[in-house]
């Protein structure tokens, strides 16, 4: 089944406690941890300190995307804060595969992320070492916007490069998703919806979740 990863830059974050605890009720499998150095995207968003603050208080599985220009000085400190799977920008990076074994070494699932305008030939090499691809459906940086059609096609083309290879690679979306394009991205060959608005903005989350799942 399709995993559902609201994405926490959408939350009320002077009810942050509440709001982690509202969407796991709700049926979230994962809590997408946006993380912005307002250099590489520009916008600010929060760091390890918040995230450790939450971690005793949910259950749900951490996926940190790093937005930012210095992936590898982030691995630690998000280990430590209770991250599960790490994510990074391949157009951040000159060395990935020493990252992605860096971030393997630290005990955590390692992922690659691509902006819309990046070419799915960049992270040929480097897909047999990871556990994740998140593809962008919007240019990263702020939350609510609009998803890009074109997102759909590529995210076929991933999961045939996936599946010719026999790798066993999750295939995330980020940007726009929510009920009216969730079964098209689902079709396409995603695994994991990362979802901001539709789910921490819905009247009726736990109806939501389940409306975008499918």
């Amino acid at each position: 089944m399709v995993k559902i990863a609201p994405s926490l830059l959408a939350a009320d974050f002077s009810q942050l406690k509440d709001e982690v605890r509202s969407i796991e009720e709700a049926g979230a499998d994962w809590l997408h941890l946006d993380i912005m150095d307002g250099h590489f995207v520009p916008n600010l968003t929060f760091g390890a300190g918040l995230i450790k603050a939450l971690r005793p208080h949910s259950k749900l599985f951490f996926d940190a995307h790093l937005m930012v220009t210095n992936p590898e000085d982030y691995v630690e400190p998000l280990k430590e804060a209770g991250v599960e799977m790490l994510t990074f920008h391949i157009e951040t990076v000159t060395h990935a595969h020493r990252l992605v074994e860096q971030i393997k070494s630290a005990g955590m699932q390692a992922g690659i992320v691509l902006n819309p305008g990046t070419s799915l030939s960049l992270i040929d090499e480097i897909l047999p070492f990871v556990d994740m691809v998140l593809l962008m459906s919007v240019n990263p940086g702020f939350g609510g916007q609009k998803f890009i059609p074109a997102s759909v096609e590529k995210i076929r083309r991933l999961k045939q490069m996936i599946t010719a290879r026999s790798l066993k690679n999750l295939i995330q979306v980020d940007g726009g998703v929510g009920i009216d394009n969730g079964a098209i991205v689902i079709e396409a060959g995603a695994d994991v919806l990362v979802a901001g608005s539709a789910v921490f903005g819905a009247p009726n989350r736990k109806e939501a979740i389940a409306k975008i799942r499918g």
